[in-house]
């Protein structure tokens, strides 16, 4: 029998850390942070991580794992957190994965093997020069002429994926793999429950946690990771980390750079909800109104995929 897995999803902002804890609380259950920057140590107020006082002593996994120095890709996900579900279901209790990177929650949910595309650091590293000299327009040109089918699914301005897709053709000497070869059958019964919201009070919301963000000293925590020497790495490309580096080397206001910091993170939002709705079969529920009376529809939903053991 396939274990039981809890999957809560859905943009920033809209309340996937209090609907996962209340969850836990009422399936007995432990949380696997989803969050791509979650991970990284000293990057707490930008991440929005979960405070001690809001886990109401629920365990959770997969926080403070790595400096913002190193690395951490989909597949280090996969391997971390199926690491976590197996601890989990030794205690008998139930995982629940809650966060909004969706490419690293379907790794882990349709068990994809990356063993194909093993990371090149020194080829990476010279396409991220070209990018910066050339720019992203002149290597998306590039992976269309080894591979059209991925470079029509990838936005020249995402030069992130663009490189990641040049460093496996580079690694494989073949095509990337459509994501429909690279799937499998779930290991795991899965529960895949998404949050949403009307999208102007989302907004709204998300304006709010800026705000709050800011004076809660995000600017301050940038401040240290820069002096730090951690500029220029991956885990500070971050939304709520690359927009005030500006700010905070005097080379724009703090209130532009909060301002660009919003649009992005709407931007990211609304990306996010519409990767979920297009990637992966999510059973939604419209937190705008009456959150507590969704919390309990949410609750009676996962109640109806769990045997009576695990409920």
């Amino acid at each position: 029998m396939k274990q039981p897995l809890i999957v809560l999803v859905g943009p920033t902002a809209v309340g996937k850390t209090a609907a996962g804890i209340a969850l836990a609380q009422k399936f007995g259950g432990e949380i696997i942070s989803g969050d791509s920057m979650q991970v990284y140590k000293d990057m707490n107020i930008g991440t929005a991580k979960v405070t001690e006082k809001e886990k109401k002593e629920i365990p959770h996994h997969l926080i403070d794992i790595r400096s913002p120095g190193e690395e951490f890709s989909a597949a280090d996900f996969k391997k971390e957190a199926e690491r976590a579900v197996k601890g989990i279901n030794s205690r008998h209790k139930i995982p629940i994965i809650v966060g909004g990177t969706g490419m690293y929650i379907q790794s882990l949910l349709y068990d994809y093997s990356f063993g194909h595309s093993e990371e090149d650091p020194e080829y990476r590293k010279e396409l991220e020069h070209t990018a910066r000299s050339r720019g992203g327009d002149y290597l998306h040109k590039i992976l269309a002429q080894k591979d059209r089918r991925t470079a029509e699914s990838i936005h020249p301005n995402n030069v992130r994926r663009v490189i990641r897709a040049l460093e496996i053709i580079h690694r494989t000497r073949a095509p990337v793999p459509a994501e429909e070869e690279m799937k499998k059958e779930s290991p795991y019964n899965i529960v895949l429950v998404g949050l949403t919201m009307d999208r102007n009070v989302l907004y709204e919301r998300i304006n709010k946690r800026v705000d709050d963000m800011i004076e809660s000293g995000l600017l301050e925590e940038v401040a240290s990771l820069v002096d730090r020497g951690y500029e220029h790495t991956k885990a500070m490309r971050a939304i709520g980390y690359k927009e005030l580096i500006p700010a905070v080397k005097k080379e724009q206001s703090l209130q532009e750079a909060v301002e660009v910091l919003k649009m992005n993170s709407r931007r990211f939002a609304k990306r996010q909800l519409t990767w979920f709705r297009n990637k992966m079969p999510v059973e939604w529920f419209d937190m705008t109104d009456d959150r507590e009376e969704k919390l309990h529809e949410i609750e009676e939903f996962v109640a109806g995929f769990l045997t009576p053991a695990e409920k």
